[in-house]
């Protein structure tokens, strides 16, 4: 594996955030267990330090996004979770507050926003590779939520497409958190590199 500052150079490195919303795990969550580990976390904070970071050093920031139409059209009801969701029409509609990115992240006006309708992983069928890779991006730092299903999918879609994947490990939760905690050491590590907020922002802050 190279080294973390040979992966994250500015030039060919990019923060994806991960369903980081308002509906999602902010002050609109419908997910409460989630929101409360997200909060027990500090995640939120963790995230916004090093976006901050990223920006400063000229990382750019792609906020992965999900939404749902009003009518549900473009959007599959074949998971559970989906289908839990959708059982309230007012939840996630596309232009609402609950889609919204949370306030601590933006997004800035040099950020980038990825939304998707269906599925589980922000890769398939979106704008988001193609934002990638006309950036020049080679390697993913993945942030957000959750370790038991996005995140997971977020990694494996990225380094299905040639990407090397970074992930700071106090930017993503899990939930119960030892579980969380087994995917990033048995799964996340196999896949790429972990590291933390911290060690990122002294990469870039140079």
């Amino acid at each position: 594996m190279p080294r973390l500052e040979d992966l994250v150079a500015a030039e060919h490195c990019a923060v994806v955030t991960m369903e980081i919303q308002r509906g999602v795990v902010g002050d609109l969550s419908c997910i409460p267990l989630l929101q409360k580990t997200v909060e027990a976390s500090g995640m939120i904070a963790n995230t916004q330090a090093l976006l901050s970071s990223a920006r400063a050093a000229g990382v750019r920031v792609v906020h992965a996004t999900a939404a749902f139409r009003r009518d549900r059209a473009g959007s599959f009801q074949n998971v559970p979770m989906v289908n839990a969701l959708l059982r309230n029409p007012d939840h996630m509609i596309e232009g609402s507050p609950e889609v919204e990115v949370v306030p601590e992240l933006g997004p800035e006006p040099e950020d980038l926003v990825s939304e998707r309708f269906h599925g589980m992983s922000p890769f398939t069928n979106t704008p988001l590779d193609a934002m990638l890779r006309s950036l020049g991006v080679q390697t993913v730092v993945a942030t957000g939520v959750s370790l038991n299903v996005g995140i997971l999918g977020l990694v494996i879609e990225a380094v299905n497409r040639g990407y090397s994947v970074v992930v700071p490990r106090d930017c993503v939760v899990g939930f119960p958190e030892d579980y969380g905690e087994a995917v990033l050491d048995n799964t996340l590590a196999q896949l790429g590199k972990l590291c933390t907020a911290a060690e990122l922002s002294e990469v870039w802050s140079g």
